[in-house]
């Protein structure tokens, strides 16, 4: 499977701060699934390709500090990495 492809049935979605794991769950865990997340945002705002969609905080994760480092995947999507700045 391509590296920009996401198949959201198998998707896990993971993120680690300062290399450290806070979250790792499949996609199918969530409450609302990514098509009613995206169907719902719909109804209100035009969506458009690069937009991001933020869904809330599972447990585990906590409130980020100056300089922490953070990477975010989602399935076969390239990964997200930023840092606080200090």
């Amino acid at each position: 499977m391509p590296a920009h492809v996401c198949n959201i049935a198998t998707a896990r979605i993971r993120l680690s701060v300062n290399g450290i794991a806070k979250q790792d769950a499949p996609l199918i865990d969530m409450i609302w699934s990514v098509p009613e997340i995206i169907a719902a945002l719909s109804r209100t705002w035009t969506l458009e390709a690069g937009d991001l969609i933020f869904t809330g905080t599972p447990s585990g994760v906590s409130a980020l500090q100056k300089g922490d480092a953070i990477r975010a995947e989602i399935g076969g999507l390239a990964p997200l990495t930023f840092s606080i700045a200090p």
